[in-house]
Order: structure tokens, then sequence, then C-alpha cells
């Protein structure tokens, strides 16, 4: 890395921390700002109740299903214990939390994207006839405009200065990719993964999933994609030991709060109480094929409140039911969610700073965005050190277009295209570059050949 660019990665860290820190002051010490975003009133309320002395529980009945002064399970567990540290360290309220927030996003995330890059671009790089590299490494100039735009992007800054789970969570899926790829990396030099990357994996995968349970599901996914490069290149033993030490540590992150939860309900609840309510919620007749993301289905009245593990396994059964019963309106609704993953244009229904953080982010970078993606698949050395990365992303997509679809459960989508955004955005500099410096050559060269517009006078011969 050059001297110039080894001061580029800390101005980034700076601006991004700095933007991100002006909106946390803009939003105030008010907990419903920007409003539509009232997983903040849940998280700041257990915050408060958890210093308090009262546990994971709210004064008064709570959306969903939760009854007063009753345990709940609904909410991450982890985030609400990194909420209650902030007001127990400063004081119960929400700006500081924004603020201790905002400059941990600010820092890290840009931090997690610049290293996700070098994974993805370690061998290839924008205009390869034309790029200068030492040792086939990628230039650095890649993974900082990567990370440059991930501290720029608009949704990215407002989230960052919101009490709710998106920034540490998409942090944490880029760590596990970043660790992911270094493990793949090992494997197909035929090397054995080091015991760290290890533990760096199912640390990053733990509190991915206590931050935002959603994540389960790709945790096998993951590790069965690791065995199958390890059985490609004649390292499944080891890559069985690897896959074996994650799901032991993810176990063992997850299993103290299933203990909780039998304690509290007499049941036995995995982790949070959540799932069956957005099953039931979101395939629930009302919506007919039309997916309504901010309408909330009301409640079946003959269920009784008051024990959130059986609420939560009958609700996911009736959820699907409602799709075993018409599964051609499951399959329309389901289509009908692509609007509301993918909506990047201004909306009337939504404040005009969610509609600038939706241009301002993936309307800006999808189509550098989709040059990058487009770019790489012609080229099989990037498919094979970025096809965890595409996995990722196809599996997130699915999963939220198959159950519950927002803008904001887009973001970690958006966050593992950084790197072909950056991608695009050299390449694109640097064909425009030579374009440019091509039509100055042949500028200079008309000029030169163009005759003089003023010749001198020969001189007179004789005298007069």
């Amino acid at each position: 890395m050059s001297h110039t660019q080894k001061l580029l990665l800390p101005g980034i860290l700076v601006c991004s921390v700095m933007l991100r820190m002006a909106v946390a002051f803009y939003l105030g010490d008010i907990v419903d700002a920007p409003p539509l975003m009232t997983d903040q009133r849940s998280y700041h309320a257990l915050g408060a109740r958890l210093i308090s002395g009262y546990g994971f529980s709210f004064d008064k009945p709570w959306y969903p299903f939760t009854l007063a002064n009753t345990p709940t399970a609904h909410w991450s567990f982890l985030y609400s214990l990194v909420v209650a540290c902030v007001y127990a360290t400063f004081g119960v309220h929400p700006l500081f939390m924004r603020l201790v927030q905002a400059i941990l996003g600010g820092l890290l995330l840009p931090l997690a994207v610049y290293r996700l890059a070098y994974q993805v671009f370690g061998s290839v790089v924008p205009d390869e006839s034309a790029a200068h590299t030492r040792g086939g490494q990628v230039p650095d100039v890649v993974p900082l405009v990567a990370a440059a735009i991930s501290a720029v992007y608009g949704y990215f800054v407002l989230y960052a200065a919101t009490i709710m789970t998106e920034t540490l969570f998409i942090v944490a899926v880029l760590w596990s990719l970043d660790v992911g790829l270094r493990i793949i990396n090992y494997t197909q030099l035929e090397r054995r993964v080091p015991n760290g990357l290890v533990l760096q994996l199912g640390f990053s995968l733990s509190i991915g999933t206590l931050l935002r349970q959603s994540i389960l599901p790709w945790v096998p996914a993951l590790v069965a994609c690791l065995l199958w490069v390890g059985w490609r290149n004649g390292q499944l033993r080891d890559m069985a030991r690897v896959g074996l030490l994650v799901c032991a540590m993810f176990a063992a992150s997850i299993l103290p709060w299933t203990y909780r939860n039998y304690r509290a309900y007499g049941q036995f609840l995995l982790l949070n109480s959540n799932t069956g309510y957005a099953m039931y919620s979101a395939q629930h007749p009302m919506h007919g094929t039309h997916f309504r993301e901010f309408d909330a289905a009301p409640l079946p009245q003959d269920v009784v409140w008051g024990n959130e593990a059986m609420m939560d396994r009958e609700l996911l059964r009736r959820g699907l039911e409602f799709v075993i019963e018409d599964p051609g309106r499951y399959l329309v609704l389901s289509l009908s969610r692509a609007r509301a993953f993918f909506e990047f244009w201004p909306t009337t229904d939504t404040t005009w700073l969610h509609n600038i953080g939706r241009v301002g982010s993936f309307g800006l970078f999808l189509p550098f965005m989709l040059y990058g993606l487009c770019h790489m698949l012609r080229r099989p050395s990037l498919m094979q050190s970025s096809g965890l990365v595409l996995v990722f992303a196809t599996y997130h997509t699915l999963l939220h277009l198959l159950t519950w679809a927002m803008v904001r459960y887009r973001l970690p989508v958006d966050a593992v295209m950084m790197p072909f955004a950056g991608w695009a955005v050299v390449d694109l500099s640097r064909r425009a570059s030579r374009v440019l410096r091509n039509m100055h050559i042949i500028r200079r060269k008309s000029a030169d050949l163009e005759p003089n517009a003023f010749p001198s006078v020969p001189p007179s011969v004789g005298g007069s």
C-alpha cells in the first residue's frame, strides 16, 4: 500500500464516522426519530428495563403479543444488552446509543467492506492489461473505493444512527464472509485451516445470530459450502473439523438462551419468538396478492396470550396453513414482495429522510453493482473467489421474498455487493481516463498536422 493510500483509509473512516454522528445529532434524544422505525421503541424500552432489574420484559402490553411484566423473547437478546450497557454507562438517553453506534458503524462497516473486497478481488483487477500489480495482488484502490462507497451509502449512514440491529448485524455478516473466503483460500492451497480462523467464523456467526436469528438457516448452508470446497480440493477431513468446531461454538452461543426460554415458558423455544409471527402476518389473507410491508395482521382471537413459545409455534402453524391452502396466492404474494425488497425510488408514504436514503444508496449505486457483477460473471477466477458472497446474497434475498420483505432487510445484500460496486467505479474511471487521454493525443496530433495560419513571408529577391 502506498503512502497516499495509507492516508486514504483513515480519511474514509473519519468521513464515515462524521456523517453518521451528524445524522445521530440530527435525530436527537428522542426515540421515534425518524418516524416509521418503530423497533427503536422496543430496544429503548428493553435497555431501560434491563438496567432497572426487570429483565427482558415491558411495563405494558407490547407489540405484537407480549403482556405487561411477562418475559419476552421476541427481540434480539444481544442488541438489548448492548443498549442496556450504553444506558448503564451514559444514562438512559437515545442520543448516546445513537452516537455509540454511529462511531462503531462508521469504523467497522467500511473496514469490513475493505477486507471483503480484498478477499473477492485477490487475483483479478479491473483492466488487467493496464493495471499495475505487485505480487499478483489486487491494487489497494479497489478495496479503498468499496470502503469509500460504504462510508457514504445513504441507508448505511441512516441506520447507523438508529437504535436497531441493522448496522451491527451487517458487520457480523461481512466478517463471517471474509473469514469464510480466507478458509476457502487455505483449502484451495491444500493447507490446514488455522484454529484462529475457525474461532473467528464461529464467533462472527454467533454474534450475527444473536443479533438477528434470520441468519440461522444460513449457517448450515455455509458449512455445506465449505464441505463441498473441501471435498473438491481433497481437504474434506480438515473442512469437517472446521464445520464441527463452528457448529459447536454456534450451539454454545444459543443454548443458554434456549435454557432461559424453557425456564420462562416451560416449553422449547430455540432463540427468539418472532419466526411464527413473521410467517403468520406476512402470509395472512389480508394481503391478497399484494404485500403491504407496514400492515400487521390481526392476531387470532382464539389463541391465549401470555406464553410466547406457544404463540410462536401456533402462529407458525397458521402461517404455513395459509401457504398450503392457497399456494398460488402465496407464489404471487411472494413475487409482489420484490417491490418492497428492492424499492429505491422516493415514495409519498415515507419521510424525506428515508427517500434521500433510498435514492442515495441503492438508487445511486445499483448500476455500479450490476456492472461489476456482470463483469465478474465473465471471469472464472473471480467466480471462484466470490462464489460464497453470491450464495449468501441469493439466500438472503430468497429468504425475505418468501417470508417478509422490507427495504432495510436488503441492506446486508447491499453490503456484500460493495466490492463489485468499487470494482466498477475503478474500471469505469480507468476506461474514461483512457478515452480522455486518447482524445487529447488525437487533438495534439491534429494540431501538429494543421498548416500554419500565418506563414512567414519569403524574403524579397533583388533590389528596388
